[in-house]
């Protein structure tokens, strides 16, 4: 961990220096606390803003769904239908305000990530290259990361397009061939790929070569066997490098450095010196395992995160807002991470898994049945604030490039920490002190009591299940004494 404020460098170098050391124990999803763990309803804290500087969060991340995917992920309609294309126009600038924003002046989200083969899957005559699939797809992207202020998209491949696969389709299926002369062809067309979208004007900010490379899905998918895997990337990330030096390229969006295929990279420095990052899909798991488990010690200075994130059952809870949140502050307060994605932004109403996957929902001009949403007109978009309100608070008030701080914080009689009441702390670019605070607690209020290290004067502002952005009253530092009702996440900022 870093003891001294980053310097300002790149993206790249930055990322580079951020490892951590975790523990390493395995936890189920959802564990629930100890009645002994339970009864505890106070604690004190220090905030180390003089020397406790860690890793630099760079911003967090959302996916958007350009095209249409059949419900429950079941299959590619040949309808034409995502976001922001269905959205009206009023409707996408209060998107791209109010939640892509989260309501700042500036900017919210940093990253977005853009699904290749799946939610941009139109293809050219050779079907090996990827283009819009509907006329004005990559500018309707290129003007929602131009007016929400978003840096640029992570491009990442479900499926290479089809002229590429032995089953010559996006659906399931492998690449043909493995032949040097071929993947040495693929390269250039996923070269070409990324070309295609920043001539209309999204700029390219992350790559990676395969979403869960080890799942045959009924959208689309390509599996890679761990040689298979490596010789892939070997092939297709010295071009992507080459023409795009400054992208954050990641692997393996699944189980990072831990599964067959990190360790395959690993094994191998030529692999190894093209990853920036590694990748996980921690997909709904209890917060918990990122204070249980270990992310890090395996990374060979490569930083560690979550780059997808949701609920896979078709529906979301309160308990899983006060989840939700803990997972960001647990992947960077115990693994360092500088990130972390969310899945969606929007999801249509007219799929099952919308509920679990969303921040939102938006109504296609083809979703006649009104039985869902009644009060939501064919293309508008609504809030899902029980996860929503999970993440919110960090896109508003924790600005690109803030630093985390450490915090000296209570723990149990067996050593750990706390895992129903969070706290992470952070200077913003400017130097102004932030932390947030939770009670996953569902009947029991929590007083924390900390010590913020300055007398200056900091602003409440409550989130939950179905409270957001709620102004709590002031309060005067050193020592502030601040009791959090349950399922409340807080967020608390000095003034001015």
């Amino acid at each position: 961990m870093h003891d001294s404020e980053p310097l300002r460098t790149s993206r790249r170098a930055l990322l580079k220096g951020t490892a951590a050391v975790g523990t390493s124990a395995a936890i189920s999803p959802f564990l629930l606390a100890s009645p002994a763990h339970a009864r505890i309803t106070t604690g004190d804290y220090t905030i180390r803003f003089d020397n406790g500087a860690r890793q630099t969060i760079l911003g967090l991340g959302f996916e958007i769904q350009s095209d249409s995917i059949g419900s429950s992920n079941d299959g590619l309609p040949s309808t034409v239908s995502g976001v922001p294309y269905d959205l009206t126009a009023s409707e996408r600038t209060r998107f791209y305000q109010q939640m892509l924003m989260a309501g700042r002046a500036d900017r919210g989200f940093r990253y977005c990530r853009l699904a290749l083969g799946l939610y941009h899957r139109g293809l050219d005559a050779s079907r090996k290259r990827i283009v819009d699939r509907y006329p004005g797809q990559s500018s309707l992207l290129a003007d929602m990361i131009g007016q929400a202020g978003i840096e640029g998209i992570s491009a990442e491949y479900w499926s290479p397009a089809p002229g590429w696969k032995s089953n010559g389709s996006y659906i399931k299926g492998a690449l043909a061939s493995f032949a040097a002369a071929d993947l040495d062809a693929l390269g250039d067309a996923m070269v070409a790929d990324l070309d295609y979208l920043s001539a209309a004007g999204v700029p390219i900010s992350m790559w990676g070569l395969q979403n869960e490379p080890s799942f045959a899905t009924s959208y689309s998918s390509c599996t890679y066997d761990t040689a298979q895997y490596l010789a892939a990337f070997k092939a297709v990330a010295p071009k992507i490098r080459a023409k795009y030096p400054q992208v954050m390229i990641h692997a393996n969006s699944l189980d990072g450095w831990s599964g067959a295929r990190g360790q395959a990279i690993k094994g191998d420095p030529a692999a190894l010196s093209y990853v920036d990052a590694w990748t996980y899909h921690r997909i709904g798991k209890d917060s918990n395992e990122q204070i249980a488990t270990d992310f890090t010690s395996g990374a060979v200075g490569r930083p560690v995160f979550n780059n997808e994130f949701e609920y896979l059952d078709e529906q979301t809870s309160d308990a899983r807002t006060l989840n939700t949140a803990q997972s960001i502050m647990n992947w960077m307060t115990f693994q360092d991470a500088p990130t972390w994605f969310w899945l969606h932004a929007l999801k249509p109403t007219t799929n099952s898994e919308s509920p679990g996957y969303s921040l939102g929902f938006w109504r296609p001009p083809h979703d006649t049945d009104f039985s869902r949403f009644p009060d939501l007109p064919a293309g508008h978009w609504t809030f899902n604030p029980q996860n929503w309100n999970a993440v919110a608070g960090f896109v508003k008030y924790m600005p690109w490039d803030s630093v985390r701080h450490h915090v000296e914080e209570p723990v149990h009689t067996d050593g750990s920490p706390y895992r129903d009441h969070r706290i992470m702390a952070w200077k913003t670019p400017s130097g102004k002190p932030v932390f947030a605070i939770t009670n996953r607690s569902t009947t029991t209020p929590f007083t924390y009591t900390v010590d913020t290290q300055t007398a200056a004067t900091f602003q409440g502002h409550r989130y939950g299940p179905s409270v957001n952005n709620r102004t709590l009253a002031s309060k005067q530092g050193p020592i502030l004494t601040l009791t959090v009702p349950p399922l409340s996440v807080e967020f608390w900022v000095r003034t001015p």
